[in-house]
C-alpha cells in the first residue's frame, strides 16, 4: 500500500502534517475527515518529498562547499578507475547532509534502472544546476567524465571564493548600519523620553533636535507594528518589481550605473560570464547551449540581453565579438581578447585569461570600495552622534542657566 504525505487543519485551527498509508489519495482524505481533520494537501510521499516537507528548510540546505566536495570526490574516484555506481555508493556512505544523501541514493537507483548519469542528475534541478548537468552530458559523450568533473569543481570553487570576497566587503558596512540603527532606536525610544519628561517638568523649552528625536521615539514606541508592516510591504513591492522582466532590467541598469559599486558589479558579471562560457566550451558543450546556460548563470538582465544577441549571432554563424562591440556593455579590451580567441581557435583559453584578469580587478575594486565606505560611515556615525548629543546637551545647558 503506498504512503502519502498530508497537511491538514484540525477543528481547533492547528496545522498538522505527516505520513499515512492508504490505497489512494481519496481514501486518505476520507480517513482524515473521519478523524476530524480538513485535508489541505495530499501527495505521494517520495523520499525527496518527505525530506522537503517534514524537515525545516535550514536542515535541507545543501551548501556550495558540500557540492564542491562531492564533485571533487566523484572525479577522483572515477579517475582512479571506479565505476559510477561504485563511486556513488561510497559517496552515499560518506555524505552527512541527509537531503543530499537521499538524492545521491535516488540518482544511483535511476542509473541502476537504465538511465545515464546526466539523465539521473537532471531529475533534481534544484540541486544539480543546468550547467553541471550539461557538462556531465558532454563528459559522457567524450568519455572524459573525470576531467569534466574536476573542471566543474574548480569552477564552482572559484565562484564560491568570488561570492565570499564580495560578501566580505559588504559585511562591515552592513554591520555598522545595523548597529547604528539599533542604538538610535533604543536611545530615541527609551532614553530621550525620560530626559524630555525631566526638562518639561523644569519648564525648559525643548530645542528642535530634542523635539525631533522625541517624536521619532514616540512613533517607534506606539506605532512600531505599523512601521514594520509598511517596511515589509515596501520590501515586498520592491522585490516583486525586481522579479518582473522590466523591473529586473531597470534595476540591473541602475546598479551598473552606480559609482564605485557599478564597476564592481560589472566586473563580477563579466568574470562569471567568461569563466562559465570557458568551462562549458572547453568541456565540449555546444556553443548555443553554452550561451543559453551562461545567460541563466549571469543573473544580470542588461548583460543577459547581450548574451541573448550573441546566441542569435552564433546561430547565424557570425562572430561573438561583433555583438559585444556593438552593445558597448563589455570593455574594449575584453571584446578584443574574445576576437583574438575566435581568430586563433582558442576561445576557451582566452576566456579563462579574461576571467583571471577580472578576478584580480574585483579584488582591487573591493579594496577601493572598503576604503571609501569606512570614512563615509564614520562621518555618518559622527553626524548621528552629534545630533543625539545636541538633543540632550542643549536642554541641559538651559536647565543649568535656570538653576543659576
Amino acid at each position: 500500500m503506498p504512503t502519502f504525505y498530508y497537511r491538514a487543519r484540525a477543528t481547533s485551527g492547528k496545522l498538522v502534517r505527516g505520513e499515512l498509508e492508504a490505497a489512494s489519495q481519496d481514501e486518505l482524505a476520507e480517513k482524515l475527515r473521519k478523524m476530524g481533520y480538513a485535508p489541505i494537501k495530499i501527495a505521494r510521499a517520495t523520499a525527496e518529498r518527505r525530506e522537503e516537507e517534514l524537515l525545516p528548510q535550514f536542515m535541507l540546505r545543501i551548501s556550495n562547499e558540500e557540492m564542491v566536495m562531492v564533485v571533487v570526490q566523484l572525479a577522483n574516484m572515477i579517475n582512479a578507475g571506479l565505476s559510477i555506481m561504485a563511486s556513488l555508493s561510497i559517496l552515499q556512505k560518506q555524505i552527512e547532509n541527509r537531503r543530499l544523501k537521499k538524492i545521491i541514493a535516488a540518482v544511483s537507483a535511476d542509473i541502476e534502472g537504465g538511465m545515464s548519469f546526466s539523465e539521473a542528475l537532471d531529475k533534481h534541478p534544484k540541486v544539480f544546476s543546468r550547467l553541471f548537468v550539461s557538462m556531465v552530458r558532454a563528459g559522457e559523450a567524450s568519455g572524459n567524465l573525470d576531467e569534466i568533473l574536476r573542471r566543474y569543481a574548480e569552477f564552482a570553487e572559484g565562484q564560491a571564493d568570488l561570492q565570499q570576497k564580495v560578501r566580505g566587503a559588504l559585511f562591515y558596512p552592513a554591520l555598522l548600519i545595523t548597529a547604528a540603527t539599533l542604538i538610535i532606536v533604543f536611545i530615541a525610544s527609551f532614553i530621550i523620553p525620560k530626559f524630555v519628561d525631566i526638562f518639561t517638568r523644569a519648564g525648559i523649552i525643548l530645542p528642535a533636535p530634542t523635539v525631533i528625536l522625541y517624536k521619532i521615539g514616540l512613533s517607534l514606541r506606539h506605532f512600531w507594528y505599523l512601521i514594520i508592516l509598511v517596511f515589509a510591504l515596501i520590501v515586498w513591492a520592491i522585490r516583486r518589481y525586481i522579479r518582473s522582466g522590466p523591473g529586473k532590467l531597470n534595476f540591473d541598469r541602475f546598479s551598473l550605473s552606480l559609482p564605485v559599486v557599478g564597476p564592481l558589479i560589472r566586473r563580477t558579471s563579466i568574470s562569471r560570464f567568461a569563466r562559465t562560457l570557458s568551462t562549458l566550451v572547453g568541456s565540449g558543450v555546444a556553443m548555443l547551449q553554452s550561451l543559453d546556460i551562461v545567460r541563466e548563470v549571469l543573473n544580470n538582465e542588461v548583460l543577459g540581453q547581450v548574451v541573448g544577441q550573441m546566441r542569435q549571432s552564433a546561430e547565424k554563424g557570425e562572430k561573438l565579438s561583433d555583438v559585444l562591440k556593438v552593445s558597448e556593455e563589455f570593455p574594449a579590451d575584453t571584446v578584443q581578447m574574445i576576437a583574438v580567441g575566435e581568430e586563433t581557435g582558442d576561445l576557451a583559453g582566452m576566456l579563462n585569461k579574461i576571467s583571471d584578469f577580472y578576478e584580480r580587478a574585483i579584488g582591487y575594486s573591493i579594496k577601493k570600495l572598503t576604503t571609501i565606505l569606512e570614512p563615509v560611515f564614520l562621518v555618518v556615525m559622527g553626524v548621528v552622534v552629534a545630533f543625539i548629543m545636541s538633543s540632550l546637551l542643549l536642554p541641559m545647558f538651559d536647565m543649568m542657566k535656570l538653576l543659576r
